[in-house]
């Protein structure tokens, strides 16, 4: 993937893993984000031309709102570069509530307030990187369960259609 050099190392592999999962211009119905390109969607960018939008666009936005927002380069990087997905696809919040729940699971004692700071960095650091990433991707499968079967009427309910696709992106 071409990504500009002036970005660093870390978050352009990041980068490239979200891209991956997000794909081109969509306008699916049943999704609340509206239009959505690259994983940019109308809802949260309401002033952007989302069919006109770049993928050269799209990285500067993930690196701006995203990346340099939040340290999710503080963490491990398997680590970091997982949490900044989730963060994409559910919201900082929810992705670090998940990465504090997973910390849990790994011994960590922190509070879950969906706050990427100092504590959890620190826990994340100390956990082993394995189990860390494991623990992470279990609890971000629970998120997308309880998400889907919470789904509106009308937009699938249990049988969301978006789920396939969110246990996939937890997994990987």
């Amino acid at each position: 993937m071409n990504v500009p050099d002036r970005y660093p190392e870390e978050f352009v592999r990041a980068v490239a893993r979200v891209l991956a999962d997000e794909g081109g211009y969509v306008r699916n119905p049943s999704d609340p984000g509206g239009e959505t390109k690259f994983g940019i969607s109308r809802r949260a960018y309401p002033e952007l031309d989302i069919r006109a939008l770049t993928r050269e666009q799209a990285i500067a936005i993930y690196y701006r709102d995203y990346w340099r927002a939040r340290p999710y380069g503080e963490l491990p990087a398997g680590v970091g570069a997982k949490l900044f997905d989730l963060a994409v696809n559910v919201g900082p919040a929810n992705a670090t509530r998940c990465l504090q729940r997973a910390l849990r699971a790994c011994g960590g004692r922190l509070a879950e307030d969906g706050v990427l700071g100092p504590a959890t960095i620190a826990a994340a650091r100390a956990a082993a990187p394995g189990a860390l990433l494991a623990a992470l991707r279990s609890e971000a499968a629970s998120h997308y369960r309880v998400l889907a079967a919470l789904w509106p009427s009308g937009h699938g309910g249990a049988k969301c259609e978006f789920l396939t696709g969110w246990l996939n992106r937890a997994y990987e």
